[in-house]
């Protein structure tokens, strides 16, 4: 698949890139793609969430009234999970939430991505991205030079560069990674997928293998 290359004024610079099918160009996969966002959410969360059981509480275990004659039921501790204040019955204790995935089948995941991205036309290449300064405006020009201001956009760059990233930290819509950083989710959550040059090359290494 060859893609006209742009700069980031929005002006075809007359290069072509060649998007290797095997990675732009495949059948997706939607149960691997599933199961990559799955992870990736999961990982996500902290999993502290906590509440008391009886044993916890702190109150008397003195018991309430006597066994028999009240007309109730027995009752042996102020702190049992049928009282207001009491323990709370099977409540959520901390865990982690992470599980294992093949590294084929994310691969094949962000692949499924990558390519439903280049089927709906919502890849554009771009000339090498840098900047001089963190300023957050030459970003804001740069989105919207490339007529994307409206779209949420996700900018793949072949390595960490302080002075993009930086700049594009407070926009709302616009998020900045590597290419080794890449997830499914993060392609899928991207109206936009701008790629510069280096980029490409550098999935074409990673998604090759």
């Amino acid at each position: 698949m060859e893609v006209s290359v742009v700069n980031i004024s929005g002006k075809e610079t007359g290069a072509k890139v060649q998007l290797p099918e095997s990675i732009f160009g495949v059948e997706p996969n939607d149960h691997a793609i599933y199961l990559d966002v799955k992870q990736y959410l999961a990982n996500q969360r902290q999993g502290t969430h906590k509440s008391k059981q009886r044993n916890e509480i702190a109150g008397s275990t003195r018991k309430l009234h006597k066994q028999k004659g009240t007309g109730g039921a027995r009752a042996g501790s102020i702190k049992s999970p049928l009282f207001n204040g009491g323990g709370r019955i099977f409540g959520p204790q901390p865990r982690d939430y992470s599980f294992k995935l093949n590294k084929k089948l994310k691969q094949l995941a962000r692949k499924s991505a990558l390519s439903y991205k280049a089927k709906d036309n919502n890849i554009l290449v771009i000339e090498d991205v840098n900047f001089d300064s963190v300023k957050t405006k030459n970003y804001i020009k740069m989105v919207a030079d490339l007529n994307m201001s409206t779209e949420k956009t996700l900018l793949v760059l072949p390595a960490a560069n302080q002075n993009v990233y930086l700049s594009s930290r407070n926009i709302k819509k616009a998020k900045v990674v590597t290419a080794d950083q890449l997830s499914t989710y993060d392609v899928l959550n991207a109206g936009k997928l701008l790629l510069t040059m280096g980029s490409v090359k550098t999935l074409e290494e990673a998604l090759s293998k």
